[in-house]
Formats: C-alpha cells, sequence, structure tokens
C-alpha cells in the first residue's frame, strides 16, 4: 500500500514499474526490474520460479479488487483440490471462524474430496463457562465434547458462518476435537501455522470417517 494509496486488508495496488496478474490457477505473478534475475548457479529452481516470459511465481494465492488492490489469500501449496477440481483456500475459510467465541481453531480438510469437512478445536475456557450454566455433567473434555449440545451449539456455529461463504467454501461435516491445536501436540509450527500435511496423517481415520461412502453430506459431529 502507498502512504495516499491504501486500502485495509489488501496489499495495495501494484508499484510504479512493476506488472502483477494473476494466474489461471490462481497464484500471483510479478514481472520488473525489482525481481530478482534468478537464484545463483542454480538454473533449475530458477527455471521453476520465473517462466520464458519473465513472470516471478511467488507461491501466493490472490485476486485484485475492481480498483486494483492486491489481496492475499493463501499459499499456493495450502490450496485443496476438491475431487472435482475446485481450487479452494482453506486459510479464507478458516479466517472467517475468527469471530466465533466458542470456536478457538478450525482446520479445514477435503483434498480429493467431493466437499469440505472441518476439524473444530473449540474455545474450552469458554465452553466450561457455558457447559456449566446449562448444567452440564463431564469428567474429561473428550466426554464434553461429545455431549449432544456442544455438537448442537458448535454446528449451529458452523452453519452460520457457512451462510457468509460460497457454497463450494461451505463446511459439510465437522469433528469436535477434545483438545486444541498446538505446536506440543504437534499439529502447529512454532509460528502456530497449521501443518496440514501432518493433521492429515495423524488423524487420518479420523478425517475419513467425515465422509462415508453415500453421497449425504449433512453438517454432523464425528466423535475422535
Amino acid at each position: 500500500n502507498l502512504p495516499c494509496k491504501n486500502k485495509l486488508g489488501t496489499v495495495g495496488p501494484p508499484i510504479p514499474g512493476v506488472e502483477e496478474k494473476i494466474a489461471p490457477d490462481g497464484e500471483i505473478l510479478i514481472r520488473g526490474d525489482n525481481v530478482m534475475k534468478g537464484y545463483w548457479d542454480n538454473p533449475e529452481a530458477t527455471a521453476e520460479a520465473i517462466d520464458a516470459e519473465g513472470w516471478f511465481h511467488t507461491g501466493d494465492i490472490g485476486s485484485f479488487d475492481e480498483d486494483g488492490y492486491l489481496t492475499i489469500v493463501d499459499r499456493k501449496k495450502e490450496l485443496i483440490i476438491t475431487s472435482g477440481g475446485e481450487n479452494i483456500a482453506p486459510l479464507a475459510i478458516e479466517a472467517a471462524f475468527n469471530t466465533e467465541a466458542y470456536i478457538e481453531r478450525v482446520v479445514v480438510v477435503g483434498e480429493g474430496r467431493k466437499y469440505l469437512a472441518a476439524l473444530v478445536c473449540p474455545n474450552f475456557e469458554i465452553l466450561h463457562d457455558w457447559a456449566h450454566e446449562k448444567g452440564l455433567r463431564w469428567e474429561s473434555d473428550a466426554e464434553l465434547v461429545a455431549l449432544s449440545e456442544v455438537a448442537h451449539l458448535v454446528g449451529q456455529r458452523i452453519l452460520e458462518v457457512n451462510k457468509r461463504l460460497a457454497r463450494f467454501q461451505q463446511i459439510k461435516r465437522i469433528a469436535i476435537m477434545d483438545h486444541v491445536f498446538s505446536e506440543e501436540t504437534h499439529e502447529l509450527t512454532p509460528t502456530q501455522k497449521v501443518k496440514r500435511r501432518v493433521v492429515d496423517e495423524m488423524y487420518k481415520e479420523l478425517i475419513d470417517s467425515l465422509y462415508p461412502d453415500d453421497d449425504v453430506m449433512p453438517l454432523q459431529r464425528q466423535r475422535i
């Protein structure tokens, strides 16, 4: 963003002397004198990063608004490609849940699947207060998230956020986790980013359970 030409939530319009465009797969491409000529003594890496027309492939997914301001929405390597060939940026969907009090984190899954599902980590501090007010009984967080009342509460919040998302971005099934993802439990990096491949491997059986053989896709809780 420039001092006199900025817009909240964007990185601004292209600066003078720099070209920017969006590739068919959504990747941001840039070209200009400020872009590197290549990697030192590594022509293979250079060819992978800079195409024959001089466009540098940033690895970021983004879009331009009607005023030409660029928004970065995800990393290309993070994209989920559904069985229908839809390229979906999970970070944009996950960010939509940031204002939900009962939800600490949502991790979207659905690579190679017909629809999106999610692993939902509750905000246990707030959830405990709510459960006490409702007079619920539980001995552990695993028991708490297995209660039908909690399933209904969290499910309703997911459905509410779904209303603000495009149809292809909507969550169809969820699993409510009995802990919050962290670096210590190996789902997050030191900078609190989701290790998606690790999550896919750690919770493969659980994720598979969100995709039964039938084509019915109701939003529901799956016990861990």
